[in-house]
Parts: structure tokens; C-alpha cells; sequence
């Protein structure tokens, strides 16, 4: 199975980094993006144990996921808040509407586009964070979820135009099916599996972390944590692009 790049569902693929074979093009060739990548994962899973957990049972970064919570909203299964789910599927969109002129844009860089994305998502995350001050209600809800879910569509999009196999930030769902897949037990040659399994890993410590926070804490302190691994992403990539290395460069 060749690993490629998910679009804002996980499900679209398009062609991807694998099949480079020139300099800075291999599985080196990505520098720092993988950790980066892993870093956003962690925030996945923290800001959906937020929006699952708290704002109405949405999922901000699988929209899988959330296009099914809107048929039980739909049909009034309780627990689930259907304008939640809109405005979290709408922002998604808007998010990565954003995320796709940022790459048009600033493909031809990966440091600066993933500076930008993070920049952007940064910006969105405190803007949520803020309104955890604000009086509870389904406005509130719903604001906040719309914010993650652009953060959210941001990060996918950009993800999906850095190219780093098995690393979409948001889904797991061909990352599973690869590590089956392409098992020995399969008749495949199972390679991938320890890159495919620490992502997995990743995504799920994030959700410990934000359900923990959620349920025996306070509601800003996932996204506190949130913000300081998106910061810290932002750091790195700004430090780590400045001298031009190989890794910027798109595959092709």
C-alpha cells in the first residue's frame, strides 16, 4: 500500500511524497515536519476530547465522525446538538478554504506554510480559549466549536500538502487500515507499521490528556495545553526554516 496524503476527510488521496526519490525527498528528506506533525496530532485529539466531551458530542477534527453525529442530532438522539455539528462542519470548510489558499500560496515553502498554518490555528485556539470565560449557552458552544473546526480545516490542509506519509494530523482511519494492510500476515512487507502505530499513539495520549482535563479539571486547561504545542510547532518550524535546508521543498 502506498501511503499518501488524506483530503479534509482522510479519505481523498492524492499523489504524495513516497514517490519522490530526489534529494530531500526521502524519508529524511522531511526534517522536523515529522515530530511537527506528530505535535499537531497530540492537538487533535485534545481539542475533539474538548468539543466531544463538552460541546454538544461534535468532533472538530473528524468530520467522518461529525457528519454522523448530525444524523443523530437529526432524528433527535439525545446528547447530540445539531447546531453544534453545523457550525463545526462549517467551519471545517471555512478552515480549510483558508488552508488551501495557504498552500497556493506557500506551497512552494514547506517551513513557511506549516509557520502559517500554526500561526493561523494559534490565533483560532486562543480565540476559543477566550471564550471559555464566556456565559454558558449554545452560543457559546457553538462558537467554539465553529473556531476549532477552522483550526481544524487549516491543519488539514496544510498537513495534506506537506506530503508526510501516514501523518494527516486529524484521521487515523487508513493509518489502521495500512498497518493491517500491509502486514506480513497480509503478505505485505509491514514496514510502515512503527511510524503508523506512534501516530496512532500520539493521537491517542492527546485525547487522554484533553478527556482527563475535562472531566476532572477545568475546560481551558486542554486548550491551554493545545496552545502551547501549537506555539511550540510554531517555534521550531520558524527556527528550523531559516537556513533554506532540503526539507522545505515540496515532493514532487
Amino acid at each position: 500500500m502506498t501511503s499518501q496524503p488524506q483530503g479534509p476527510e482522510g479519505t481523498d488521496a492524492v499523489p504524495a511524497a513516497e514517490a519522490a526519490t530526489g534529494p530531500g525527498h526521502g524519508a529524511a528528506g522531511h526534517g522536523p515536519l515529522p515530530p511537527l506533525l506528530l505535535l499537531l496530532t497530540v492537538v487533535t485529539g485534545t481539542v475533539d476530547a474538548v468539543s466531544i466531551l463538552r460541546l454538544g458530542r461534535v468532533f472538530v477534527a473528524n468530520m467522518t465522525g461529525n457528519v454522523v453525529f448530525t444524523g443523530f442530532a437529526l432524528v433527535g438522539a439525545p446528547g447530540f446538538a445539531l447546531t453544534a455539528s453545523l457550525a463545526a462542519l462549517a467551519g471545517f470548510l471555512a478552515g480549510a478554504l483558508l488552508g488551501g489558499g495557504l498552500t497556493s500560496r506557500l506551497g512552494h515553502d514547506r517551513a513557511l506554510l506549516l509557520r502559517a498554518g500554526v500561526a493561523a490555528e494559534l490565533v483560532l485556539v486562543a480565540v476559543a480559549l477566550a471564550l471559555t470565560a464566556a456565559p454558558a449557552g449554545a452560543a457559546t458552544r457553538d462558537g467554539m466549536a465553529a473556531l476549532l473546526a477552522v483550526a481544524m480545516g487549516i491543519q488539514n490542509a496544510v498537513a495534506r500538502r506537506l506530503a508526510v506519509p501516514d501523518l494527516t494530523t486529524t484521521v487515523l482511519t487508513l493509518t489502521i487500515t495500512g498497518i493491517a494492510a500491509d502486514s506480513a500476515l497480509a503478505g505485505g512487507t509491514g514496514s510502515k507499521a512503527g511510524r503508523r502505530l506512534v501516530a496512532i499513539a500520539t493521537m491517542l495520549c492527546g485525547a487522554l490528556i484533553g478527556a482527563a482535563l475535562v472531566i476532572h479539571s477545568q475546560l481551558y486547561y486542554p486548550l491551554v495545553i493545545a496552545l502551547i504545542a501549537i506555539t511550540l510547532g510554531a517555534a521550531t518550524t520558524f527556527v528550523l526554516g531559516k537556513s533554506d535546508p532540503a526539507w522545505i521543498r515540496p515532493p514532487s
